[in-house]
């Protein structure tokens, strides 16, 4: 079975047969994406953890289609309805839709039509009509009149009614059907009458159509939404005369009455039966399309967002602005302590600017801070212009952050936990601090779908998307790399091998036991075994530990060969790691061996020449116009300052100081076609871009990179 999985897979993904069994075969042995991906490269042939996901979801996808199969299979069998010819049918299907249509005449129904007419003794005319010889068809008709059928009509629509059936669960007429609607099938919107006023936010799809092949998944999304809310009717449909042409084809043999009939049998079929089953067939597939889509952006987007430059340990004042609450100020230390925390009101009503300044002047003194977190919702950009400017007497950078789901985080158990004395407005300012300090370790704690960088995140399958945004995550923290001294449970939980349970005992070994002198100590941690050390190990660094590697990205496993390589060169691990002269006389395929090839000897090298160092970069402060308050300031042809702060496959929208983002559509990124915005733009990076139009009434911008 196994190899029928891996032949169908090399099928679907056009990857080499051997790298799709070595990595079933590891993931099956309990390794994870981002173990196989790093360090088992020679078994892989290089794999990347998309690539290996992907031969993940195929296996799956191929198991659950078996499981079906099973159902199936029994369930003719227990109707005694099963053939050797249908059973090598159903064993052959490698499609879900493939089975179905093999199960559809075999599936236990409610009462239909043309099972009543079958009730009624009309099936002997039906199988006559199909037959399209010449013949009496009101004889034949009239002899199987009963109390229920009483007259011609009656019987030859209870036959039509068997007929149309038959079509519908007719496997090439199914197929037909479908070739129909993916060739040629449109996607329709119209108004509800009388939703004119509550729909006005769909009013690009009160008389909308287009080629279903062709509808971008935001369109699609959106279009859906407008139908759930009662605002949109929508319909997916081909040429009807073209697609009845093709099923007349397989159907009509002869033109004569009982031909006639027939016809009549399978446009009655169609409308009623066939249409609807393959509509909401395509409905779905279409769905699943846009929900791929959508959650492709929306994980780049998240996965930019995590690996966005970390200020690093330094003492932060973060703000959470508000107006007639008050700014939350909380002051953390260089490891995200809270040590402070009051409320300031320097804007209207109580406007006490004079007195917050100082108080701000004071805290920065007293507890030595290097920089200002300043959360951006509201009164976010006011509180920015306020204290960017000031005078502190030492260096503090002033700083912007993306407050989206702080809120969430400050009324979760996580949070509960951490400050279990503090109100929700103090834990969402310390959620702002640390995200300066630590997007990654902070962004953890909240559940991906409140961040605010998806695109249409509440109306894509939830499944797939916990899924792929979990994913997601776990790629990046991995990626980082993770101090096991200082990480908290949150972040620890998405190292691979690790989990919830092995993340909390790290952190209960780590409070009996201080913090980690070297990687083996953690086999002493409960429930961590052979696998999950090999799995976890090379994700968790050890800042100045005991054993040089322990900060670096090499495996433990491949500790002894590096320190052959040490050897060789008539050094220690030290001098290895310091010298980069004495590292590049080292000849790389001298350490090639069965288990080592050259892919996991250059990654060895690439951590030797940079030890502990963050691949994510430093954070630096961005400087909007301070000409430009609110929406009313912009005027067209002004050019902007902004930073991205969402990317979709439509466009990007960019913070560019004031409450609103502009929106730059995709036509408007680049002096040439762009098929991919996140190919020309990425979350965090700061651009200029020229105001193009300015909607005061809707608070919509629309802005231009071209020619800026």
């Amino acid at each position: 079975m196994l190899n029928t999985y891996i032949d169908l897979i090399t099928k679907a993904t056009g990857l080499p047969t051997t790298k799709i069994a070595n990595t079933i075969k590891l993931l099956e042995e309990g390794a994870t994406i981002p173990f196989i991906s790093r360090y088992r490269k020679e078994v892989t042939g290089s794999l990347d953890e998309v690539q290996i996901a992907t031969i993940q979801e195929q296996l799956q996808k191929l198991r659950d289609l078996d499981k079906r199969r099973e159902t199936i299979i029994a369930s003719i069998e227990e109707q005694g309805k099963m053939t050797p010819e249908l059973l090598k049918k159903i064993k052959n299907a490698h499609e879900l839709n493939e089975l179905e249509d093999l199960y559809l005449p075999y599936k236990r129904k409610r009462k239909t039509r043309a099972s009543i007419a079958r009730e009624n003794g009309l099936e002997p005319l039906a199988e006559k009509l199909l037959l399209q010889e010449n013949f009496n068809i009101n004889e034949f008709a009239t002899q199987l009149l009963s109390d229920k059928v009483t007259t011609v009509e009656d019987a030859l629509k209870g036959a039509r009614d068997i007929i149309a059936e038959q079509v519908n669960e007719n496997e090439e007429a199914r197929n037909s059907v479908r070739r129909s609607f993916k060739e040629d099938a449109f996607i329709a919107a119209k108004l509800v009458r009388g939703k004119e006023k509550e729909a006005a936010k769909y009013q690009d799809y009160f008389e909308y159509s287009e080629k279903l092949s062709r509808c971008p998944s935001h369109r699609l999304l959106a279009i859906r939404r407008g139908e759930e809310e009662g605002f949109l009717r929508v319909k997916i449909s081909p040429d009807e005369d073209d697609a009845r042409y093709h099923l007349e084809k397989i159907f009509v043999q002869q033109k004569n009455a009982a031909g006639e009939q027939v016809i009549m049998a399978i446009e009655d079929g169609y409308k009623r039966l066939l249409a609807p089953s393959i509509e909401t067939e395509f409905r779905n597939l279409a769905k699943v399309k846009a929900d791929e889509e959508a959650i492709k952006v929306f994980t780049e987007n998240l996965r930019q967002l995590l690996l966005a430059a970390p200020l690093g340990q330094r003492s932060i004042l973060a703000l959470d602005p508000g107006f007639r609450t008050g700014c939350k100020v909380v002051c953390l230390d260089a490891q995200g302590n809270l040590i402070y925390n009051g409320t300031i009101y320097p804007h209207p009503p109580q406007s006490k600017t004079n007195e917050a300044v100082a108080d701000i002047k004071k805290l920065v003194t007293k507890y030595k801070i290097d920089a200002l977190a300043i959360g951006n919702g509201t009164a976010g950009r006011e509180t920015y212009q306020l204290f960017a400017g000031q005078d502190y007497g030492r260096p503090v950078d002033a700083f912007m952050v993306n407050e989206s789901g702080a809120s969430i985080y400050s009324a979760s158990s996580v949070a509960r936990e951490e400050f279990p004395d503090k109100d929700v407005t103090v834990r969402g300012a310390v959620s702002i601090g640390r995200r300066l300090m630590d997007p990654l370790a902070e962004l953890v704690k909240i559940d991906p779908k409140s961040i605010g960088v998806g695109q249409y995140q509440h109306d894509v399958q939830q499944n797939m998307l916990k899924e792929s945004l979990d994913r997601t995550v776990e790629s990046c923290v991995n990626s980082v790399g993770i101090n096991v001294n200082t990480a908290s449970k949150h972040l620890l939980t998405y190292v691979s091998g690790l989990g919830p349970t092995l993340a909390q005992n790290i952190v209960d070994y780590r409070s009996e036991n201080g913090q980690f002198k070297q990687r083996k100590q953690l086999l002493k941690v409960a429930r961590m075994g052979d696998k999950a050390y090999e799995q976890a190990a090379g994700f968790l660094r050890i800042r100045n530990g005991k054993h040089p590697l322990d900060n670096t990205a090499v495996h433990p496993e491949r500790y002894q060969l590096v320190e052959q390589m040490a050897k060789d060169l008539g050094t220690d691990l030290s001098g290895l790691l310091t010298d980069r002269q004495l590292r590049q006389k080292i000849d790389l395929k001298k350490y090639i061996s069965d288990q080592v090839g050259l892919p996991t000897l250059k990654d060895i090298m690439g951590e030797l020449e940079k030890p502990g160092l963050d691949p994510r970069g430093a954070a630096k402060a961005i400087e909007f116009s301070k000409s430009i308050q609110t929406i009313e300031d912009l005027k067209e042809g002004m050019v902007v300052t902004g930073v991205i702060n969402n990317v979709t496959n439509f466009g990007a929208f960019v913070d560019i100081g004031i409450k609103e983002s502009g929106l730059v559509h995709i036509s408007q990124l680049a002096n040439r076609f762009v098929k991919n915005p996140a190919d020309v733009v990425k979350l965090g990076q700061q651009v200029e871009a020229r105001v193009m139009g300015v909607d005061l009434e809707r608070k919509r911008v629309q802005l231009s990179m071209k020619e800026v």
